[in-house]
C-alpha cells in the first residue's frame, strides 16, 4: 500500500501523468489567508481586550521557539492597506482573515463593545471591496478573550451563547458586505488548548477537550441558524466551518492497519464531518464506543466524550453552507500492539489507540510535522465524497514552511503539486469553490514565534514598519491565479512584482 501510495505521488503529481491540460474554471475563486493574532500586532492598542494567547506567550515565553510573540506581529493594525496592496499584486479573488474577538468585545460580552475595533475591520472589509476583493472572514481563529477563559472558556456551556452574541454583533455589521463567514477554525485545537500545549495551557487530556469539541460544534451551529434565520435571505451569503483535514492512510494492506486507519480517520475527520455532514448526525459510532469502553476501564461512571441530544443533533445536522478544508500534509497509520508506545491516559491518542508515521521520501518543509505528500488531498476529497455525499468544498487552508529565503522554490513545488491533486479530485467530482494559501505573508505561527515562516511574501520583522517582500511563490502564484492553470516549469524573468488591477486581470 504504501509503494503503491507513493507511486501515485511521483507519477500522478511530480511526472504530471498525462499531457492534458487542465484548468480551473473561471469562477472558481483564489486567495490567501492569515488570522489576527498572528498578523495584526497592536494588542493592547484602543480599548482591545486580552487574548489567551496574550496572555499564555506573555506568561510563558520560555515556550516560543524564537521568542517573538503577537504583541506586534506583521503590524497590520496599522500595515493594513499594504497587506491589501500585496492582495492586489497577487490578484487573488478573496482574502480570509479573522476577527479578534478581544478586539471588538474587550471582555468578550455584548455590554461592552470597543467601537475602534469594529472601525478597523470596516476600514479592512471596505478597502478590500474598493479593489474587488471579497472578503472571508472567519469569526473565531483561537484568540478567545482571556475573561471568558476565566469563567470557563470553551469547557463551559455558557459559551455557546457568548459566541452567539459576538457573532449576532459581526452579521448585524458586516453582513451586509462580507459573503463568505466561516464561524470557527479547526476546533481540533481543542486538543491542545486542553492537553496543554497551546493556550490556555490547560492539562485536561481526554475530559476538558472533548467538553470544547461539543462546545465549538454548538456554538457553530447557533451561529449558522443565526445566519439562516435572520440575514440569508437578505444577504445571500454563505457560512461554513474549516476543519483540520489531514489524512491518514493504512500503512499497507493488512486487515488491522486497515481498520486502524478507519479508527484515526473516525476520530480526527469524522468527530467533526459526522455532526453536521452524516445522514444520521451524531459523533461516529466508533468514536462514541471506543471512548465508552476506555472511560469504563479507567473507572469513569459515564463516558469521558459528552452526548448530544436529539435537539443538539437537529441543531447541528445541516449547519453549514460549506465545509472549509484546512489540509497540510498527511500519515500513515499502524495497528499498534502491546509492545508498543504507550499513550498517557486518559487522552485522545489513547483513545484512537494507532501509531502514526510519515515517509522518509516524503520532501520535509521548515516544521517538524510537515512533509510534503500531494496525493493526500485527493484521497481526502474522495474520501469525503464517498463518506459524506460530495459535500461542498472550499480549500480554507494550505501552505509550506520554509525559512526566510525569497527564493523557496520548495513551497512552489509544494503549492504546484497540490494544485494538480486538487483538479485531479475536481475531475472525479469533488465540488471545490476555491483555494486559499497559508499564508499572505510571514507571521506569527503560535508557539513557534517567527522560526517558521509560511509567507507568500517575506516579513521583516526587525524593521519597525515590518518590511514585506514578494517571494519566488508570489511571482508563481500570481501566474497560476492569471493563467487558471499550473505550469510545471514556469519561473519569473524578474523578482519585480507589479500591482495589476482586478478589472485589468480579468481581461488576462
Amino acid at each position: 500500500m504504501r509503494l503503491c501510495l507513493l507511486l501515485f505521488c511521483v507519477t500522478a503529481v511530480r511526472g504530471w501523468s498525462d499531457t492534458r491540460i487542465r484548468k480551473f474554471k473561471k469562477e472558481f475563486l483564489f486567495g490567501v489567508a492569515t488570522s489576527a493574532y498572528q498578523v495584526e500586532g497592536a494588542w493592547d492598542t484602543d480599548g482591545k481586550g486580552e487574548s489567551i494567547w496574550d496572555k499564555y506567550l506573555h506568561d510563558h515565553p520560555e515556550l516560543i521557539a524564537d521568542g517573538r510573540n503577537g504583541d506586534i506581529a506583521c503590524d497590520s493594525y496599522h500595515q493594513y492597506k499594504r497587506d491589501v496592496e500585496m492582495l492586489r499584486e497577487l490578484g487573488v479573488d478573496h482574502y480570509r482573515f479573522s476577527i479578534s474577538w478581544p478586539r471588538v468585545l474587550p471582555t468578550g460580552l455584548t455590554n461592552d463593545i470597543n467601537e475602534k475595533g469594529l472601525q478597523y475591520y470596516d476600514n479592512l472589509i471596505n478597502e478590500l471591496l474598493k479593489y474587488g476583493i471579497e472578503p472571508m472572514v472567519t469569526i473565531y481563529h483561537f484568540d478567545l478573550p482571556q475573561s471568558l477563559q476565566e469563567l470557563g472558556g470553551w469547557a463551559s456551556p455558557l459559551v455557546v451563547q457568548w459566541f452567539e452574541d459576538y457573532t449576532r454583533l459581526l452579521f448585524d455589521r458586516y453582513a451586509d458586505r462580507v459573503k463568505f463567514w466561516i464561524t470557527i477554525n479547526q476546533p481540533s485545537f481543542c486538543f491542545e488548548s486542553y492537553g496543554g500545549i497551546t493556550a490556555p495551557g490547560i492539562k485536561s487530556k481526554g475530559l476538558g477537550d472533548y467538553m470544547c469539541v461539543k462546545h465549538v460544534l454548538l456554538a457553530h451551529a447557533k451561529a449558522y441558524r443565526l445566519y439562516e434565520k435572520e440575514y440569508k435571505n437578505k444577504y445571500k451569503g454563505s457560512v461554513g466551518i474549516s476543519l483540520s483535514l489531514n489524512f491518514g492512510h493504512p500503512l499497507n494492506n493488512k486487515t488491522e492497519n486497515q481498520e486502524a486507519a478507519e479508527i484515526f480517520r473516525d476520530f480526527t475527520i469524522g468527530l467533526y464531518m459526522n455532526p453536521i455532514w452524516s445522514k444520521y448526525g451524531d459523533f461516529p459510532k466508533t468514536v462514541r464506543n471506543r471512548v465508552m469502553k476506555k472511560s469504563k476501564e479507567q473507572g469513569y461512571e459515564k463516558s469521558r466524550l459528552p452526548t448530544l441530544s436529539s435537539e443538539e443533533i437537529k441543531l447541528l445536522k445541516g449547519s453549514a453552507d460549506f465545509v472549509g478544508i484546512n489540509h497540510y500534509t498527511s500519515v500513515f497509520v499502524e495497528a499498534r500492539t502491546d509492545s508498543d508506545e504507550i499513550f498517557e491516559v486518559p487522552s485522545l491518542q489513547d483513545d484512537i489507540g494507532v501509531l502514526l508515521t510519515q515517509s522518509d521520501e516524503w520532501v520535509s518543509g521548515k516544521s517538524s510535522w510537515l512533509k510534503s505528500a500531494p496525493y493526500g488531498i485527493y484521497k481526502l476529497c474522495l474520501y469525503l465524497n464517498e463518506k459524506y455525499n460530495y459535500p461542498q468544498t472550499f480549500v480554507t487552508e494550505q501552505g509550506w514552511s520554509t525559512g526566510t529565503s525569497l527564493n523557496d522554490r520548495s513551497r512552489v513545488d509544494y503549492l504546484r503539486e497540490y494544485l494538480i491533486a486538487l483538479l485531479f479530485a475536481i475531475e472525479d467530482g469533488t465540488k471545490v469553490m476555491g483555494y486559499t494559501v497559508w499564508s499572505l505573508m510571514d507571521n506569527v505561527e503560535w508557539n513557534a514565534g517567527t522560526s517558521e515562516r509560511f509567507g507568500l511574501y517575506e516579513v521583516d520583522f526587525e524593521a519597525e514598519e515590518k518590511t514585506r517582500t514578494a517571494r519566488l511563490s508570489a511571482l508563481v502564484y500570481k501566474r497560476i491565479i492569471q493563467k487558471r492553470v499550473v505550469e510545471k516549469d514556469w519561473t519569473p524573468d524578474s523578482w519585480k512584482i507589479s500591482i495589476t488591477p482586478r478589472s485589468e486581470r480579468d481581461e488576462l
